[in-house]
């Protein structure tokens, strides 16, 4: 660092002249008191207070002559004597909430700092977990961290926005809580998470949001926020979701068109549902798949003897995805609402969403790690274990072309952020499947691996710049869930999320290596360029060069307000024009047909009752014959007592050339 940065530790020349504070130092209160933190030998941090009353009990030294400070930036860190009983020893205990201001001040220099829309040289100043300074030849006060980002690049932390932590699902409950998820996300460069709330048909959405809560708030790592899944549909749920949007932080409802029986809404509900979220100013989201028919392509696999994970692919084609995804779009625009497509698997469907945007529809795609970095050819392996390790709804796709392809249309935002959609489940647990596909856990992991693979197959092979790196791994998620600038840029006043990330270096995938729980990786033995060297999550370093060093508990609920201007910037405009037209014109004063009543079409809704059919007519049940007379099988008893041919005309007899039995004119 510069001396001349260090200018204002120097003793001042003209002691009896007040010194002029700087233009940085007016908006901190504090700025001329002593921010050093002093250290014995074995570097353990001393209470301020208690310091203070022990230096208050020293004698008063004689007074010496004065000698010039020596240069801040060359002197050696000062030792000092402290109490041993006033020591406090920083732990793993989980974090006590207000301890958070107490972080030490850090500085990072000499990196490229980037950001969705540019990239440039700079310094960055953090203190109590804000950016306060970003710029060149920053004045800072002491006691600072500093980190020499010299060749790598700064970039804000990463935002992962789908992901199933501590998920009850198919019997059993995903392996990685919200320790052990959001830990894997901090050592993958990602500084914040949004979960699904999934509740059970029937159950109360603000139930399940604090249950939710519950699990995570004394768990998480780093920052994270809440989707709700509406699985139901009822006027209790619309209610509650006006609660969950004004006082609980939820901007984003998520509904099924897979899983039926148990998740899966019907169109008329989708509807009623998208319509509610475009009232809140709420996003919609859908997981694109035509559940009705996954389950008959399913018992169809069974019945051919299909039982193992490669059923799970076959049964649910592409065009399943593309169907819904089509009609989802279709659903939201007809009620005037944006729609989020999580998890984008195919080829098609990624096409129907890229020809939405160009039809001028709002529509947000979201490819996931898995989609990006993988296919679904693995779940024709040899190995049980490693097939069933790669079942997930929708399947990855056995076109081993489809991850460069969704590559190729993420880099130029016909696709617009990632997420993972990160539900693990171990071996055993897959287990529950062995039989029968249909009953394997659908879920795969992510979280820790998702900066590396974007890295690795979108920056390092040329498909975007770092700059688009950014904006699909942390801005625009900030964006559309309207946490933006507080989370996904480095300006003056953004939280501290920030990553410093060497784009040079390597690492091997494994499940041996990963610090998730789950013990197996879709992503084993691959090689990334890409590497977190430190992630810093709310001003705490918790990837300090490559050591990960995390507190349970750290991490905040952020939440996400309504009307995102990303989203609802143009819907209300969009309204105005299409709001149904009126034409002026003279009534008619014609002549109009007048209808007889008994000529009117009746249209009857089938019977219930099996035995007495509801039909107009109250004699016949079988149709005509096929020379269309009256069936003779059919019966002409009426229960009201009414005659079939009472109201037909008496005929005086009937001439009946060979009645059964023979002529008539050899007896009469």
């Amino acid at each position: 660092m510069a001396e001349e940065e260090f200018d204002f530790f120097k003793p001042h020349p003209h002691p009896t002249k007040p010194r002029v504070k700087s233009s940085f130092f007016e908006v901190v209160p504090d700025a001329f008191d002593d921010k050093s933190l002093n250290f014995t030998g074995d570097h353990r941090r001393v209470k301020k207070k208690a310091e203070e009353e022990a230096k208050a009990l020293e004698p008063v030294p004689e007074p010496e002559t004065a000698e010039p400070e020596p240069d801040v930036a060359m002197s050696e860190p000062v030792q000092e004597n402290i109490i041993a009983h006033d020591v406090c020893i920083t732990s793993a205990e989980p974090w006590v909430a207000g301890d958070r201001s107490a972080q030490s001040r850090i500085f990072i220099k000499n990196g490229t700092i980037v950001n969705d829309d540019q990239s440039f040289h700079a310094d960055i100043y953090i203190e109590d977990g804000i950016i306060k300074q970003v710029g060149s030849n920053l004045v800072i006060p002491g006691g600072a961290r500093t980190i020499d980002a010299r060749g790598k690049f700064v970039i804000p932390g990463g935002i992962d926005t789908h992901t199933h932590f501590q998920l009850p699902f198919m019997g059993t409950v995903s392996v990685d809580d919200f320790y052990s998820g959001t830990k894997a996300a901090l050592a993958g460069g990602t500084t914040m998470i949004i979960d699904f709330v999934i509740p059970q048909k029937g159950e109360s959405l603000l139930d399940a949001y604090e249950k939710w809560r519950g699990w995570a708030d004394a768990k998480v790592c780093c920052d994270y926020g809440l989707h709700m899944a509406v699985t139901w549909w009822s006027d209790q749920v619309a209610k509650e979701m006006e609660i969950l949007t004004s006082e609980k932080g939820i901007n984003s409802f998520k509904v099924f068109m897979a899983y039926k029986d148990t998740m899966m809404l019907e169109d008329d509900e989708i509807y009623n549902c998208f319509k509610r979220c475009k009232d809140l100013k709420a996003l919609p989201m859908v997981h694109a798949e035509n559940g009705h028919l996954i389950a008959i392509k399913s018992q169809e696999m069974l019945q051919h003897g299909v039982y193992g994970p490669e059923g799970h692919l076959q049964s649910r084609p592409e065009e399943v995805e593309e169907e819904a995804t089509s009609r989802a779009i279709t659903i939201a625009d007809q009620a005037g609402a944006p729609l989020y497509v999580v998890h984008v698997m195919s080829k098609a469907a990624a096409n129907i969403i890229s020809k939405a945007r160009r039809e001028g529809k709002i529509v947000f795609g979201e490819p996931i790690a898995a989609s990006l970095g993988t296919d679904g050819t693995h779940q024709f392996n040899k190995c049980w274990r490693h097939a069933a390790g790669h079942v997930m709804a929708p399947p990855l796709r056995a076109d081993p072309t489809t991850p460069g392809y969704l590559m190729d249309l993420l880099a130029n935002n016909d696709l617009q952020l990632t997420g993972t959609d990160n539900c693990t489940f171990n071996a055993d647990q897959k287990a529950i499947g062995k039989d029968n596909f249909t009953r394997i856990p659908n879920g795969v992991n992510g979280v820790e691996d998702r900066m590396s693979i974007l890295w690795e197959k979108g920056v390092y092979s040329g498909k975007m710049d770092p700059c688009r790196f950014v904006a699909v791994t942390s801005s625009t998620a900030a964006k559309v869930f309207n946490i933006y600038p507080k989370k996904g840029r480095i300006a003056v006043g953004s939280d501290a999320d920030i990553v410093i990330w060497n784009g040079e270096a390597t690492r091997t995938i494994s499940a041996k290596t990963h610090h998730q729980a789950v013990d197996f990786n879709i992503f084993e033995g691959m090689t990334c360029h890409g590497v977190p060297e430190y992630v810093i999550t709310g001003g705490s370093i918790v990837m300090d060069e490559g050591q990960l060093k995390v507190t349970q508990g750290l991490g905040r609920f952020v939440p996400t307000p309504v009307n995102s201007q990303c989203v609802f910037g143009r819907v209300g405009t969009r309204d105005k024009i299409r709001q149904p037209q009126i034409v002026e014109r003279e009534p008619y004063t014609g002549p109009v047909v007048e209808i007889k009543e008994e000529d009117m079409p009746v249209l009857h809704k089938r019977s219930d009752n099996p035995i007495i059919p509801d039909h107009a007519n109250e004699f016949h049940s079988r149709p005509p014959t096929r020379g269309g007379v009256r069936n003779m099988q059919d019966s002409s008893f009426s229960l009201s007592g009414h005659q079939y041919d009472e109201n037909q005309p008496k005929r005086p007899g009937t001439k009946v050339s060979n009645p059964p039995g023979g002529k008539s004119t050899g007896f009469w």
